[in-house]
């Protein structure tokens, strides 16, 4: 019989700890609902392709600088596999699952690699991270781990290209 009350305790327990997290979460994406607004529509023409697409994971969107504030409004606070892509208009992360996420271009302030994002800890250099301005102002950081890292230095070679040109 102990062992009952015991088992059946430590599923409560369990349970409880689920929903407050469940609650944090939802409280957390209400809090950061007006820094974070409306997102960019990906348009219909996309324009001159510059980096062919390359798989890996979404590893999350921050609020920048931080690089372990995850955004939790909409879908943004969830890992997905994806698909990223440049054109000359901005860049498309397609997220399996889960809404794609249009960067455009006039948006990016920066690209480079990073150690980690969103919590997601990886080696030097393991994650691509795309520092963005959102129409509302906010700034945030989207995080790509690829499945082939040999992408990364296009990635961020194309954005001092795109600089100087500025």
């Amino acid at each position: 019989m102990d062992r009952i009350v015991l088992t059946v305790g430590f599923l409560a327990l369990w349970v409880v700890l689920v929903l407050l997290m469940w609650k944090g979460w939802r409280g957390r994406a209400r809090r950061q609902q007006d820094a974070i607004g409306e997102l960019p529509v990906v348009p219909a023409e996309l324009g001159e392709r510059l980096i062919e697409p390359s798989t890996g994971l979404y590893v999350g969107s921050t609020l920048a600088p931080s690089w372990q504030d995850r955004v939790a409004v909409g879908d943004l606070g969830f890992r997905a596999s994806s698909e990223l892509s440049r054109y000359r208009t901005g860049v498309l992360l397609e997220r399996h699952g889960a809404s794609p996420i249009w960067i455009p271009e006039e948006s990016i302030r920066a690209i480079r690699t990073e150690r980690g994002l969103a919590g997601k800890v990886m080696t030097k250099d393991g994650v691509l991270v795309i520092r963005w301005q959102l129409p509302s102002g906010t700034e945030v950081d989207t995080g790509f781990r690829g499945d082939d890292k040999s992408i990364y230095p296009q990635w961020t070679r194309e954005q001092t290209r795109d600089e100087n040109e500025k």
